[in-house]
């Protein structure tokens, strides 16, 4: 393998530290999206994964594309100024700090993830313009109070935060340890703040999605999945106001232009709390 440069494409040395021989979520992810930072461990489980159910590049590109709504939805008329995103993944195109930052350079962003490949692209998302900025922990979301000890270096909690939970929550499996962790970070932050969600169902291919997330969890890939119904995500925003369109498919959630887009089995909502 070559040299690995920031930003190369290519994956970082220490290859037996990263587990190359183990799919992870988040390098599959990348290859979903078109990126180049994964492994044959990652495309051979995305290419098993796409045989079981071929709309999951489709999937992949509409969870993205629902981030971007999202933040442009929050940082330009909702006024949101400060964004702290867990589980961020690889960077790729439109990161949160580059949409929000392209409506209003002054918003603030901090990243939380710990996986060691997202680890070490860390330069490249902090990488925010000359009014804003970002900072990235290396946190899991189990440890919600270390992330909001340590996001409060950088975020006023006495302000609105939009709490960008895109892509994380499948990751945990017990439902009380999941609404807890919620629950956590949202006592944490002001009112007029924000919960985003995004949650992978299988309400729209049934045994199709079912089927991926067992051979995935059967596979050893990392970390595991569970898949939730949409009533389960809306349990969420318990004590928030969500906000139209409610808990939809990602590819329905204020999509521009308001075409048909197909449903895909990931939804999500918006919350605010009172």
């Amino acid at each position: 393998m070559g040299e690995w440069r920031e930003g190369s494409g290519t994956v970082p040395p220490d290859e037996d530290a990263l587990q190359a021989h183990i799919p992870h979520s988040a390098r599959v992810w990348n290859y979903l999206l078109g990126g180049k930072d994964n492994f044959e461990a990652d495309r051979r489980a995305a290419e098993h994964s796409i045989s079981l159910k071929p709309d999951m590049r489709e999937q992949a590109r509409a969870d993205r594309a629902f981030l971007g709504r999202a933040v442009r939805y929050l940082a330009g008329g909702e006024g949101i100024r400060q964004f702290l995103d867990i589980g961020t993944g690889l960077p790729t195109a439109d990161n949160t700090h580059q949409v929000a930052q392209r409506v209003a350079p002054e918003c603030r962003i901090v990243y939380v993830d710990h996986d060691p490949l997202v680890l070490a692209h860390a330069r490249a998302l902090l990488a925010g313009g000359p009014e804003g900025e970002c900072h990235y922990i290396d946190a899991d979301l189990r440890e919600p109070e270390k992330i909001l000890a340590e996001a409060g270096a950088l975020l006023d909690f006495t302000r609105p935060v939009a709490v960008m939970l895109v892509g994380i929550l499948h990751h945990i499996e017990g439902a009380g340890e999941s609404h807890a962790i919620v629950r956590r970070l949202m006592e944490a932050v002001p009112s007029g703040s924000r919960l985003v969600i995004n949650h992978p169902t299988s309400v729209v291919h049934g045994e199709r999605s079912e089927n991926s997330a067992r051979m995935w969890n059967e596979s050893g890939g990392r970390p595991t999945v569970t898949l939730r119904t949409p009533a389960d995500i809306a349990a969420y925003f318990d004590g928030l106001d969500i906000e139209e369109p409610g808990v939809v498919s990602c590819s329905r959630w204020r999509p521009v232009p308001e075409v048909g887009e197909p449903e895909v089995d990931a939804f999500c909502g918006v919350g605010r709390k009172p």
